[in-house]
């Protein structure tokens, strides 16, 4: 997948440190990154494993994986085991709460094949033993030389950090609102934390911060803040986003915000799954958030019209329908023999009113009849008439039209300038 910059029409970005997990960049001028979680029982490697491998080869770059108890720890180098029989190299985030401390002390196989740990500093101690054992687990990332990211949650934020932002507020002479209280505990709780980590030893290159929450705008309102206070590269995604639409939509307003003001630099779509549903739709949705901003390019886009009354037949429909899925099903093998194909564009229109005009814009267009119009279709390449389809097998003819063009038009990998 394309890791061209950013592109020019996106506001300056937020400069950042450079941390680097396994093989891939985190920060700086680096791509922003697109990562997931599994949601299998860690313990059960083979079914880890293999919706592993699932999240990778849908575009997840980095994948975070439960590690709750000794059986999901003493899992962990299985997994990788069993990803690397299945050709899988994607760098594993291991997520503590609670007891990573001893979870990473007692299984140092655990220790050493994850690639970055997720720490939590709500969930890792109260009073006396949340420094020795945040410190612990931090000393382990030390010793194993790997990258940590800080991830302040507001459903589980260090209640010290809270209980001291309320005093402090208590005094003050016009009081903030309980909110402003909370997103400021949020910011300082990810700020001393990492102060703290580095205190300890760990590299500032080394470390990630995330401070997640649910609501859109308070998501907005402590980036801007964790943006204008630090310079640690930062995760974004909200906390729980939400099932179907409303996941969607909420994490698209949210994550849009911040990326147009250069803020954030890796990502993840928190969706609740359907029941039965794909855990890679995530992943897809972070990617097309990205790729609709011009921000990453992971595979060609299909751009089709709504639909309206000159449009009663469905045809239009099922071959964007079909476009789009020929396209994703082709990726995996396009994008490991052709530069660049993930840049190709794609239009299916419905009518003459803008069927021609969206097509020429593309490096594929067709332009389907509506109602009443001639049964003809013409398609556009590179934004001149090629020529006309007709007839029951319109689709299969610009599937053809379309791997004819991504074989002759990309150059093939290794032999691009």
């Amino acid at each position: 997948m394309s890791q061209s910059p950013r592109s020019a029409s996106a506001l300056s970005r937020h400069p950042t440190r450079l941390v680097q997990i396994g093989r891939v960049l985190v920060g700086s001028a680096a791509p922003i990154v697109v990562q997931s979680m599994t949601n299998t029982d860690t313990a059960d490697h083979i079914a880890t494993a293999i919706q592993v491998a699932q999240l990778a080869r849908a575009g997840s770059e980095l994948v975070r994986i439960t590690v709750n108890n000794d059986d999901a720890a003493k899992a962990v180098p299985k997994i990788r085991e069993q990803l690397l029989k299945m050709n899988v190299d994607v760098p594993l985030i291991g997520d503590f709460h609670y007891n990573g401390h001893k979870l990473l002390t007692d299984n140092p196989a655990c220790a050493e094949t994850l690639d970055k740990y997720r720490i939590n500093p709500g969930n890792v101690g109260q009073g006396a033993k949340h420094d020795t054992q945040f410190g612990q687990i931090v000393e382990m990332a030390c010793r194993h030389s790997k990258p940590v990211r800080i991830g302040v949650n507001w459903g589980s934020l260090d209640q010290s950090v809270l209980a001291r932002m309320m005093d402090a507020n208590a005094s003050r002479a016009e009081p903030w609102d309980v909110g402003a209280v909370m997103r400021e505990a949020l910011v300082v709780s990810a700020l001393e934390s990492a102060q703290m980590a580095e205190e300890v030893g760990l590299p500032g290159d080394r470390i990630i911060l995330s401070a997640k929450v649910s609501s859109v705008q308070d998501l907005i309102a402590v980036y801007r803040e964790m943006a204008a206070r630090s310079d640690y590269p930062l995760h974004l995604g909200l906390t729980e986003a939400g099932m179907g639409s409303k996941g969607i939509v909420s994490s698209t307003a949210a994550l849009a915000v911040l990326l147009q003001e250069g803020i954030g630099d890796t990502i993840r779509v928190s969706l609740t799954p359907e029941p039965g549903g794909a855990r890679t739709q995530e992943v897809v949705v972070a990617q097309e958030i990205l790729q609709s901003m011009s921000l990453r390019a992971f595979t060609p886009m299909v751009t089709a019209c709504p639909g309206c009354g000159r449009t009663t037949s469905t045809v239009f429909q099922e071959l964007a329908q079909n476009v789009q899925s020929y396209v994703r099903e082709k990726m995996p093998e396009w994008r490991t023999r052709y530069d660049g194909v993930e840049n190709l564009t794609l239009a299916v229109m419905g009518c003459v009113v803008n069927g021609p005009g969206e097509s020429k814009h593309a490096n594929i267009g067709i332009s389907l009849p509506g109602t009443g119009e001639t049964p003809a279709a013409p398609v556009f390449i590179d934004g001149q008439k090629a020529m006309t389809l007709r007839g029951e097998n319109i689709a299969q003819e610009f599937q053809a039209i379309l791997d004819n063009y991504v074989a002759t038009k990309f150059p093939a990998k290794g032999l691009s300038a």
